[in-house]
């Protein structure tokens, strides 16, 4: 019988060999690295975070420190919704605002802005000219003021 035990013991060998391997060759591969997506279309803004954003401007937080400072802290910068309708140009909805001196009495406008809902393009009404401007031409002009007022 050890004969035949042997020869029951070497195909025994083998079939557990190749079980063994097939095993270890049947276990899934790593993942492949997937190509990410196309990158969300950015959210546009809320209104709520254009007018943060407007209060973020360096000429207008100084102009709303100008104000708490002056008014020993009884007037206030604040910024304010117009009109809730959004107005358009060139196709692009823009949300109204306004910087206003928030005082006890009466809301004083010192400045009118359109902040684009996607994109957040700013423009600036200029009430002289009747024409809006870039942020960056109102800058110039602004910037003039402020040196003025701060002698």
């Amino acid at each position: 019988m050890p004969a035949f035990s042997r020869l029951f013991a070497i195909p025994a060998a083998v079939a557990l060999t190749c079980a063994l391997a097939s095993c270890k060759r049947e276990q899934p591969a790593p993942p492949k690295p997937v190509a990410p997506a196309a990158a969300p279309a950015a959210q546009a803004p809320t209104k709520e975070q254009a007018m943060t954003s407007l209060m973020e401007v360096p000429e207008i937080a100084a102009w709303a420190a100008q104000i708490e400072k002056s008014s020993r802290g009884k007037v206030h910068g604040a910024i304010i919704e117009d009109n809730p309708q959004p107005r358009i140009i060139n196709g692009k909805p823009y949300w109204q605002l306004s910087f206003v001196e928030n005082r006890p009495d009466t809301v004083h406008r010192r400045a009118s802005f359109l902040v684009a809902q996607a994109g957040g393009e700013v423009l600036v009404e200029d009430p002289l000219s009747d024409k809006l401007l870039t942020l960056t031409e109102w800058r110039r002009t602004v910037r003039k003021v402020l040196a003025n007022t701060s002698e």
